[in-house]
């Protein structure tokens, strides 16, 4: 059978499922098409959310075997790591269980089936039928990378979807990448007290964040055990159950390195390659939905949101992309667009970073006049008091009108922090405002003032 819509969304995740809804609110007689074996995406099912849930278990593991700075003595501290993974899987059926409810009873149908474009207007469904649409949103997520890399198909790695469902935690591990999903396993394994290496490709790690951001991260792992060895060439994976290795080249010289496992942590890639693109006239670059700011594909009656998309694999913008989709076709002469001023990455270590807008990294390639300032948590009170000394904040400002161009957070609590910054550069603060903004002492969030001054003084005052 073959059923009309106004718009059909493939791929029932948080960008899916917030096209959807937004485009059912508009009246828009709407399908979602899903066929995963289980229903959440990403973030709920093997991203976000269990990950965090993680290191979470981890930081209160090492507070709790980490108490002298306070003065405070422990008797010996264990763990259960059977009770801490069905803590995760506790959270996360609880998570999918609402989100399963909400695509089940939401304004829409819901059809679990497996698509692929035999038309521009017509999708074969994997349970026979077919669905057609006068326009699509394809939110179909993304999907681990596999990296050409002689012997490890045969020798055999964990993929972050695997670390997630683990009974037992390996004596030592090799990771593969550096960066953010990396550097959090990196931790959370270290933590547990799993030997870990952790082997990348460039001179940093956290390539995507200023070297200063980054350094921050590295000083810390290594501190807590972790071996990193960066500006490397990987040659060879070999080895078996128990016992694996990886040979590399660095500074022109041979290094093998040897652990129980491998981790695979080099990224993903867009999910598109079973949707037969090319028959709906839906251009792709390297499996990559290539959008403009409306969210609109080459088709100009189709339209991608999220990961599928490739430029930014953050789920706050999968949504906003969805919503922003589906309000283009319900009102295509009222279109809006995204703007990524205000994009935001934040990695989950401890300490944790938190990002928004340019770094100086991109303002300097982009040829973007700047000034910018840094102030540590090692000479911050309330941080001193929680013995949580390392990193700083950074803001960068305009260096005539003092707007705030971009903020970075390296510290205790980043992730959080980092919202006070984009909160003033959605209202356009400049410095200025934000250095005599009321901020409670003694608090974290107080730190934000220093830098704001310190530009402040800097950028000559204007007539009122």
């Amino acid at each position: 059978m073959t059923a009309q819509f106004d718009l059909a969304v493939i791929g029932g995740g948080s960008g899916g499922y917030a096209a959807a809804r937004t485009a059912a609110a508009a009246g828009l007689r709407t399908a979602v098409v899903d066929g995963a074996r289980e229903l959440g995406g990403l973030c709920i099912l093997r991203g976000c959310m269990p990950t965090k849930a993680l290191l979470s278990a981890a930081e209160v593991l090492h507070r709790a075997t980490h108490p002298q700075a306070w003065g405070i003595r422990s008797a010996h501290v264990g763990f259960d790591f059977a009770a801490v993974m069905e803590r995760k899987d506790a959270l996360i059926r609880e998570f999918a269980e609402y989100r399963q409810e909400q695509l089940a009873k939401g304004s829409f149908t819901l059809v679990r089936a497996q698509a692929r474009f035999v038309s521009p207007h017509e999708i074969a469904l994997s349970n026979g039928g077919s669905l057609t649409a006068d326009h699509f949103i394809i939110s179909t997520g993304s999907t681990i990378t596999h990296p050409p890399l002689p012997g490890l198909a045969a020798t055999g790695c964990l993929t972050s979807d695997d670390a997630l469902s683990l009974s037992s935690l390996p004596a030592s591990l090799i990771i593969l990448g550096g960066g953010a999903i990396a550097m959090e396993f990196a931790q959370f394994f270290a933590r547990f007290g799993v030997a870990v290496t952790v082997i990348q490709r460039g001179q940093h790690v956290l390539r995507d964040f200023d070297p200063d951001a980054a350094a921050v991260v590295e000083e810390v792992l290594r501190r807590e055990g972790v071996t990193i060895h960066t500006g490397t060439e990987l040659r060879e994976v070999s080895g078996g159950s128990g016992n694996k290795s990886v040979r590399f080249l660095q500074a022109g010289q041979e290094v093998t390195v040897s652990a129980a496992e491998i981790l695979l942590a080099q990224g993903r890639e867009p999910n598109t390659a079973g949707l037969e693109l090319g028959a709906a006239g839906v251009a792709a670059e390297n499996g990559r939905i290539i959008t403009n700011e409306e969210m609109r594909t080459s088709a100009p009656h189709i339209f991608a949101a999220g990961d599928c998309t490739g430029k930014h694999e953050i789920v706050h913008i999968a949504i906003q992309q969805g919503e922003i989709a589906a309000h283009n076709v319900a009102q295509p002469t009222r279109t809006r667009r995204m703007d990524y001023r205000l994009l935001t990455s934040v990695v989950f270590t401890e300490p944790q970073i938190g990002v928004v807008g340019l770094t100086e990294n991109q303002a300097q390639a982009a040829g973007i006049p700047y000034l910018a300032a840094a102030y540590p948590f090692a000479d911050h009170g309330k941080s001193m008091i929680m013995e949580a000394r390392d990193g700083f904040v950074k803001l960068l400002a305009d260096p005539h009108s003092g707007e705030i161009l971009g903020g970075a957070c390296v510290g205790p609590q980043g992730g959080e922090l980092i919202h006070e910054i984009i909160a003033g550069m959605s209202k356009r603060m400049t410095v200025q405002e934000l250095a005599v903004l009321p901020h409670y002492h003694p608090t974290l969030a107080e730190i934000w003032t220093y830098p704001a001054e310190e530009l402040t003084a800097k950028i000559p005052a204007t007539s009122p």
